[in-house]
């Protein structure tokens, strides 16, 4: 490659971004405490970092630098230091190192001067350290570095998965990303609205407003430019100056409040969710003192996460990558049926078509299952968290609810080939009986001030339900695909045809409420025979409002309990989360108001079948 004279410079067109740099920067501080290297700073800042180190003894070494080097040299061809040194700017260099002797006995005055003029920082290599070994304590310094680095990104891993597999996964992994980062993490809607938040905006000190974000997919290729101001900027990633718009320059000393800082974050977020062809998929842009960056979800519903921190640091964007890829999964609809498949059977229901003709294009030839779910905490569920819930359970087809008090309705569709257990007729024609169960043996164990109770399978003896017959106990089995969802109570179907999602529906009903009533995680209603199909569903349940209209809701709920629990005082008071005495006063209070012996066993027998009906 001929040499370009030292005459032309203005003529060498910069090269192209090259790939990223294999390591964090190192800041030059580290590499001047290295004492067995005798470096020392005679010119220029002290903050500088470095990616790479490169000897040359060119006049002009501007087309052979990356941006962000150490460049070593003894000033074979130094004519010219202003020059010289200029260059080296506009190339991105991070630093020059200039060995003494045999070429110098001194690191020219000249070179000093032009150094401290344009802010490069200036390093006396002694004689007696080789080139050799500043490079290799820089490469040593960068594999320490990116030891750490990787350490940070995989410890950061590890939490935003476990906060994914949390009951409310999208919120909690904002909130282990604020964490990691030392921010604030959000999660927008394409028109700028805010869905989920975590962290604390960082209130930032003001030395320059009104930048324009800087856009592209990651932050190496702009540590890399070629601008003059690269140095300094190129090893932290912020963006360069070229292409910044100033609007203003307020004094150091004043402060943005925090919903300016949003507001920034919102219009930076915008960048990246405008949907248009070659729209980036990320954006970063700083405000005073404070990074932000925007990156849009996979999955076409136009979310974007954004984050505000207070500094940027080595692998801050590998670990923000890691959270886009599990928001995106959260947030995106489940893949087993597309988006066309699901639209198309929307179109032929409004327009009059059977559940059993769009079935097939929701992508179920099978049976079905109706699930109904509540929190275990009582909170509402978001349609992200609802949405969550279905990708546990392996579908999209979920019904957040209209957040009144309605549980989260969810439609999981039967493999090809699977038959609904054989029951002796169709669901809620009145020619089956149902039976309850938790899928896992539970031990409820209240929690102290919350009137709630959480479950651990260690239990030997799980909860179970009667058949209404009173003549023995029955274990339904819910589908294999339905597993206990940690902080949520479930009520599931047994797999039924497509033209029955209606009864199947009620049953899910009925199975929440006494998973609910029993403090067990998961209960399935499932047809089965039974002597309770001898009676016709609409009769059971006109006797089942007149015999239980005395009793309140909190009543109904602790007889449940109670006969389901056989009548232990101990268990039902363990399982509502309240006093034994008070398990006593209530049940002696439905006493009074049925008019009925609960010592009875025809008495438990029949409010047992009534309680079964609502």
């Amino acid at each position: 490659m001929p040499i370009p004279p030292a005459g032309t410079p203005q003529a060498t067109p910069p090269p192209g971004p090259p790939s990223g740099p294999p390591t964090p920067p190192i800041p030059l501080a580290e590499l001047l405490a290295r004492e067995e290297l005798g470096l020392r700073r005679i010119a220029g800042p002290a903050d500088a970092d470095l990616l790479w180190v490169h000897t040359s003894e060119m006049a002009d070494p501007y087309p052979y630098l990356l941006g962000g080097e150490l460049l070593l040299s003894a000033g074979v061809l130094l004519t010219d230091p202003d020059h010289y040194v200029g260059r080296l700017v506009e190339a991105g260099a991070a630093a020059l190192g200039f060995g003494v002797r045999p070429v110098h006995e001194t690191v020219p005055a000249a070179l000093i001067e032009a150094c401290d003029r344009y802010g490069l920082p200036l390093l006396e290599v002694p004689p007696e350290t080789p080139f050799t070994a500043i490079a290799r304590a820089v490469w040593r310094l960068m594999a320490e570095a990116r030891h750490r680095e990787l350490r940070r990104v995989t410890r950061a891993q590890q939490a935003l998965a476990t906060a994914a597999a949390r009951p409310d996964p999208v919120p909690a992994v904002l909130h282990q990303l604020a964490t990691q980062l030392g921010g604030r993490a959000v999660l927008l809607t394409a028109r700028g609205e805010e869905v989920h938040a975590a962290g604390r905006t960082p209130t930032e000190k003001v030395h320059a407003a009104g930048r324009a974000p800087t856009e592209g997919p990651s932050e190496a290729g702009r540590a890399r430019t070629k601008e003059p101001s690269a140095v300094g900027r190129a090893r932290t990633g912020e963006p360069s100056a070229a292409g910044r718009a100033r609007t203003g320059e307020p004094s150091a000393a004043g402060r943005h409040p925090a919903p300016r800082t949003a507001a920034a974050l919102t219009r930076l977020a915008r960048v990246v969710a405008r949907g248009r062809p070659g729209s980036p998929t990320s954006a970063t842009d700083t405000h005073g003192d404070t990074h932000l960056a925007a990156y849009a979800l996979g999955g076409g519903e136009g979310l974007v996460l954004a984050l505000a921190t207070r500094r940027r640091e080595p692998g801050d964007h590998t670990v923000a990558g890691i959270a886009v890829v599990l928001l995106s999964l959260l947030a995106a609809p489940h893949q087993g049926a597309d988006a066309a498949g699901r639209s198309a059977a929307l179109v032929r229901m409004l327009l009059g078509a059977s559940p059993a003709e769009v079935a097939p294009l929701l992508g179920a030839t099978g049976p079905w299952t109706v699930i109904h779910a509540r929190r275990t905490n009582g909170a509402p569920a978001d349609a992200l968290t609802a949405g969550a819930l279905g990708a546990s359970l392996g579908t999209a087809l979920v019904d957040a609810g209209r957040g009144d008090g309605e549980p989260v309705r969810v439609l999981l569709p039967g493999a090809p080939g699977t038959d609904p257990d054989p029951p002796s007729a169709e669901p809620g024609t009145g020619t089956g009986s149902r039976t309850a169960t938790s899928l896992e043996p539970t031990r409820v164990t209240p929690q102290p001030g919350t009137g709630t109770a959480s479950h651990t399978a260690t239990d030997p003896e799980p909860v179970r339900t009667s058949t209404g017959s009173g003549t023995g106990t029955g274990t339904g089995h819910a589908p294999d695909r339905v597993t206990p969802q940690p902080g949520w109570t479930l009520g599931a179907s047994a797999p039924t045809p497509v033209t029955a999602l209606d009864s199947a529906d009620h049953l899910a009903a009925r199975a929440l409420a006494h998973a609910q009533a029993t403090r067990a995680p998961l209960t399935t209603d499932a047809p089965a025979s039974g002597l309770a199909a001898l009676v016709p569903p609409e009769q059971a349940a006109a006797h089942a409002r007149a015999l239980l209209a005395p009793l309140t809701t909190p009543l109904a709920d602790t007889l449940r309990c109670w006969l389901s629990l056989h009548g232990n005082w101990d268990r039902t008071a363990v399982a509502l989360a309240v006093h034994r005495n008070t398990v006593r006063q209530r049940i002696g209070r439905c006493g009074e108001l049925l008019a009925m012996d609960l010592d009875d066993m025809d008495a438990r027998a029949e409010l047992w079948f009534a309680l079964r009906q609502g």
